[in-house]
Formats: C-alpha cells, sequence, structure tokens
C-alpha cells in the first residue's frame, strides 16, 4: 500500500519541479539581463568584485536548474531533490541579498520565494523549515556583515538590527504558515480534480464499451440531420466505416428515416447496403440535451423475415400438398380406368381412322396426366431421403456434365466452381434432382450465349451449392409466388419443379433461398446441414 503511495505521488511531485525549475530559469535569465544592462549602461570600466559575484550567483542557479532538469529527464528526481532545490533557492537568495546591501537589501523577498517553493514541492512542513533555514541564513549573514564591517564605516546599530531580524522572521514564518495552507488545499483540489477525470475517463472507456458491445445499431445526428456517431454494431449492419460515415446527410445512410423523424416507437426500413438490401426495424426519439438531435437505434431484421417468409411458404405448400395429395388419389383411379379403357379400345383393331387417332389421344393424354398426378404426390409426400456419405464435389460435377448433353444448355456457358472435396449425409437422387430443375431453369432464364454458374462452398456449418444464372429476371413480385406449385411463368411449364426442390431440400433440413438483379443475375442459394 505504501509502494502504490509512493508511486502515485512521485509523478505530482515531479510536475511541481518542473514548474519550480522553469520558475527559477526564468528568475535567474531575468537576473542576468538586469546584470548585463546595468554593466552596459555604465562607464567603460572593469566589473565590480559585486558584478562578478552576481554573475557567480547566477551561474550557480543555471547549474542546479541543469542538473535538476537532468534528472527529471531520467525520471530519477525525487524528495531529495526537491529538498537540494529548497537549500539552493535559500544559497542563492543570501548571496543576492549579500551583494545588494544585507540589512537594507530590497531582494529579502526572495527568501519568501524560497519558502513558497518549499510549501509547493515539500507541503507545509518543509515551508517551516525553509523559513527557519532563511531566517538563520539572514542572521548569519547579517553577522559576518557586521563583523567584517570596515573600520570608520556607519555601523548598523543592534536595535535595528533586530528589528529587521524579527519581521523578517515573522514574514518568513506566516508566509510558510499561508503558502503550506494554500499548497495542502491546492494538493487535496488536485487530487480531487484527478479523481474526476480518472472517474470521467473510466465513465467514458465504459460507454464506448457499451456502445461497442450492443447488438443492435445506433446513429445520431445533429439539428441539420448529419451524423455525429455511428457504433460498431450499427456499422456492420449497414457495411459503412463508422467514421467515414460522420459528417455525412443522414438520409444517405438511411434512405427515408426523415419520414419517421422526430420520434417513431417502432418501424421497418427496408435499406439498400452494399452487401444487399437489407429490413431494419428502428426507433427514432429526439436526443436529450441537444435540440433538434436525433437518436436513431435499429436491428437487422432481414433474417427474421425471411424465416418469417419460409415459415409462410412453408405452411402454404403443407396446404397444398395436402390438396394436392387428396386431389391426385382420387385422379389415378379414374385415370387407370380411363387408359385400360383406351387399351382395350385399341385392342379391337378398328379399321376406321378416326377412332384409332382418338384412340392414340387418350392413351397419350391419359398417360401425361399420370405423369402430372405423379408429380403431384412428388411434390405433396416427397419420400423420405436415403441419406448416406456422398461427395457434393463430383455429384455436382457429374451432374453438370450430364446436363451438358441437354439440347436446352447448348447455346449456353455452363460453369462449374467446386475448389475442395465436401462430404455430407444426402439422398443422391434427390440432390441431383434438385440440381437438375434448378439449373434447367437457370439455362431457360439465361437464353442464348447466356452464362450458368454451379459453385460448391462450404460455410457456418453447412454445404452450400449456388446456382447463378446471368438473366436476373425475377421480379419482386415474382419472389413471393416463386417455390408454389403450379406458378410459372413459362408456357407449357407445370410450375412443379421449383416446389418440389424446395420439398427435398426441407425434408433434408436444408433451406433454399433466391436473390435476383437484373445487373447482377439470379443466384439460388442451397444450403444443408454438415
Amino acid at each position: 500500500m505504501a509502494r502504490s503511495t509512493a508511486r502515485s505521488v512521485a509523478p505530482g511531485l515531479r510536475s511541481r519541479l518542473v514548474w519550480l525549475v522553469l520558475f527559477r530559469t526564468v528568475a535567474a535569465s531575468l537576473s542576468l539581463v538586469v546584470t548585463v544592462v546595468r554593466l552596459v549602461t555604465q562607464p567603460v570600466q572593469e566589473p565590480s568584485r559585486a558584478d562578478s559575484l552576481s554573475f557567480a550567483v547566477i551561474a550557480g542557479a543555471y547549474l542546479l536548474t541543469v542538473v535538476t532538469g537532468l534528472r527529471l529527464r531520467r525520471g530519477t528526481a525525487g524528495r531529495l531533490d526537491a529538498t537540494v532545490q529548497v537549500v539552493g533557492d535559500v544559497l542563492i537568495a543570501t548571496g543576492l541579498v549579500y551583494l545588494s546591501g544585507g540589512a537594507d537589501s530590497p531582494l529579502t523577498f526572495l527568501y519568501s520565494l524560497a519558502v513558497i517553493g518549499a510549501a509547493v514541492v515539500l507541503d507545509w512542513r518543509g515551508a517551516l523549515v525553509a523559513a527557519a533555514v532563511s531566517t538563520f541564513a539572514f542572521t548569519a549573514l547579517l553577522l559576518v556583515m557586521g563583523l567584517t564591517t570596515p573600520a570608520g564605516s556607519v555601523m548598523v546599530s543592534p536595535s535595528r538590527v533586530l528589528f529587521v531580524l524579527g519581521s523578517n522572521a515573522l514574514a518568513l514564518v506566516l508566509i510558510a504558515v499561508l503558502s503550506g495552507y494554500l499548497s495542502r488545499q491546492l494538493s487535496a483540489t488536485g487530487g480531487a480534480l484527478s479523481q474526476s477525470e480518472a472517474d470521467l475517463r473510466r465513465l467514458g472507456r465504459l460507454q464506448q464499451l457499451i456502445l461497442s458491445s450492443m447488438p443492435s445499431g445506433l446513429v445520431t445526428c445533429d439539428v441539420h440531420r448529419r451524423v455525429t456517431f455511428l457504433n460498431t454494431a450499427g456499422s456492420g449492419i449497414l457495411q459503412e466505416d463508422a467514421l467515414a460515415c460522420v459528417g455525412q446527410p443522414l438520409e444517405k445512410l438511411l434512405p427515408g428515416v426523415s419520414t419517421l423523424a422526430p420520434r417513431s416507437i417502432r418501424s421497418e426500413l427496408p435499406v439498400q447496403t452494399p452487401g444487399g438490401k437489407r429490413v431494419l426495424g428502428l426507433s427514432v426519439s429526439p436526443l436529450e440535451g441537444e435540440a433538434g438531435a436525433l437518436l436513431i437505434v435499429f436491428q437487422d431484421l432481414t433474417d427474421l423475415r425471411r424465416m418469417e417468409e419460409d415459415l409462410k411458404r412453408t405452411d402454404r405448400l403443407a396446404s397444398l400438398g395436402t390438396l394436392s395429395a387428396q386431389l391426385a388419389h382420387e385422379l389415378r383411379n379414374p385415370l387407370a380406368s380411363m387408359r385400360g379403357s383406351a387399351q382395350l379400345l385399341a385392342q379391337e383393331q378398328s379399321q376406321d381412322a378416326v377412332v384409332q387417332r382418338l384412340t392414340g389421344i387418350l392413351t397419350r393424354e391419359s398417360d401425361r396426366l399420370a405423369r402430372l398426378v405423379e408429380d403431384f404426390l412428388r411434390f405433396a409426400r416427397p419420400p423420405q431421403p436415403q441419406r448416406r456419405a456422398v461427395a457434393l464435389d463430383t455429384l455436382v460435377s457429374e451432374t453438370v456434365d450430364m446436363l451438358r448433353a441437354d439440347p436446352l444448355t447448348r447455346e449456353v456457358t455452363l460453369e462449374v466452381r467446386v475448389p475442395q472435396p465436401l462430404t455430407a449425409q444426402v439422398d443422391p437422387d434427390q440432390l441431383r434432382q434438385v440440381l437438375i430443375n434448378l439449373v434447367r431453369n437457370g439455362c431457360q432464364a439465361a437464353g442464348a450465349r447466356g452464362t450458368v454458374r454451379v459453385a460448391l462452398a462450404r460455410a457456418d456449418q453447412e454445404a452450400q451449392i449456388r446456382v447463378w444464372d446471368s438473366a436476373g429476371s425475377i421480379t419482386e413480385e415474382m419472389m413471393g409466388h416463386l417455390f408454389e406449385p403450379f406458378f410459372t411463368t413459362r408456357s407449357g411449364g407445370t410450375g412443379l419443379g421449383l416446389s418440389t426442390a424446395h420439398s427435398l431440400i426441407r425434408a433434408h433440413g436444408g433451406t433454399i433461398r433466391v436473390t435476383s438483379h437484373p445487373a447482377e443475375g439470379t443466384e439460388f442459394l442451397v444450403g444443408l446441414p454438415l
């Protein structure tokens, strides 16, 4: 405890020593200037003994200052140096008083400055000791000067000497008491101020930690609607540099937020960021203490809204699947009867061309309806995946190579990127069916001289298969219906390809998402758990 206190006091003592050294440097420099000016303005003559001693005293002050300054620079100065400084100040004052007339010297106030300096660096006890030493030095000086006074010169009366000694001693003691009190008060005030500054810095650091650790974004702006602060979470959500945003218009950072000011308890705001479109849930309130300023707290609701849409889509697909299963079941038996009847008619080998043609149409259309019913059933009740360890890189490459022979892909640039081997527990037949649907859809959308790219990667404990095409033709209105059965934008399509792919991926416990922009293309992202 004592060591820590000593360490905490030392910096304050060193700073006071620095000020004392600077004060002495200034005082010695002024004394040197005055002495030189006096010599220059006098008639040309050799410097007197008093002038030489004055230069010696000034040189001693400079020497003491240099020695203390070096020790301060090295960080070794302490209480001993402060004591040496005070003793040096008393000796310098004694020398100057001696040179300027002793008891009648106008420089006796220098003892007072030495006492004040002692109070500054050595508190009130040091001031009293300095006052006692100064009184002793002044008394000794007067005794020495009285004993060495030449014969015939005017002697200072004893009463005069006692009066000068007594008045100086009393003045020095009073100055020591007063300066000691002021020094103690100053130290207490400085300590309280230092503690307050430390508390303020600690609160500032705590505030920064809180703002940096907040999971929500936080933005403040001034009355002119210019950003004054953006925390770390907000910078991550908006994918903007926090320092670069300071000073920018708030509307540039959060377009549309001005319509919510000056107070909004809870609102949602779509924002386009460098990483894509985000949905923000935010609240706007006035910033206390600054008129017109705003405080905006926001969270990224993009994933939450996406999960809500996925859940709604899943519920919708489940309802449609149930209906499709019931419908397929009701259609299967009539279709089987119709096809059986058509086959019996065909076996009679009628010579009527019309009968043969109608029988062929009936058989062909019943087969088509049977396949459509099978698709319904596959969508409505996808078989449970027969999981096994599958090398996804091989499966993706083989599927793409197989599709290169498809007439649909002949005029399309088909690329595959499989940077590393990746194995997952999946049903290879079902996953191949998903890939075929996605790649064929991409080729149809990209058209002649278009590009379709299939990429495999690992991210966040899941295998990600990305199927990208250069068309970017899916609109915002189509996004909400893309995985619904019977929804298609292509003539002749059944609208069951993407809905079946969605069901198969959901059966694997995975996800399938899509993004589309005319300038960036369309990408289907399939995530499979590892």
